[in-house]
């Protein structure tokens, strides 16, 4: 395969993913089937298919590339102790703007009851709050635990604000 088939090959990849994030996101996991992912991107069920071998197979590829989205977002934020929750939720409000269907769709997957998908959530949350303690705790933050699970609490509640179009849930709202 030419280099330019190669690229055209992952372009459509990212496509496919891109329309199941938000498919997923929007209709939720049940409510969306490949094929409308295959409508959505212009191409076969069997092309999707091809990359994926199943809805599950594809909603975790999707739930994975939005874990290392954020997981990398919190690890290269740069701030003193005082200020690196705070930046660290300016990098996750920045995920929202810019990977809002991956976001949403990370953080309501801890309700899909399939056990592959459950299991793989846990992982993710355990992994990102492993990795937001060991930044407070290297910062010098006290509570380090403590304040990892508040943190990864709001995001919870920023996300549960963006579903239900609700910002006066956002701890960051300037509603009164």
């Amino acid at each position: 395969m030419s280099p330019k088939d190669e690229a055209a090959v992952a372009n459509r990849k990212e496509q496919i993913l891109n329309s199941a994030a938000a498919l997923f996101a929007s209709q939720g996991y049940y409510k969306t089937t490949t094929a409308h992912v295959a409508e959505a991107v212009g191409v076969t069920q069997p092309y999707v298919f091809h990359f994926f071998k199943s809805k599950e197979q594809l909603y975790l590829a999707v739930v994975e590339r939005a874990f290392r989205r954020m997981r990398n977002a919190f690890v290269s934020v740069d701030a003193p102790a005082d200020q690196l929750a705070f930046r660290m939720g300016e990098a996750f409000n920045a995920l929202l703007a810019t990977h809002r269907n991956e976001m949403l769709l990370m953080m309501q997957a801890y309700a899909t009851p399939e056990p592959a998908v459950r299991q793989f959530t846990k992982e993710c949350f355990s992994d990102i709050y492993d990795r937001v303690k060991e930044r407070f705790v290297n910062a010098g933050v006290p509570n380090a635990g403590r304040e990892a699970s508040s943190f990864i609490s709001c995001g919870l509640i920023i996300t549960l604000s963006e579903v239900l179009e609700m910002p006066k849930l956002s701890l960051w709202s300037d509603l009164e």
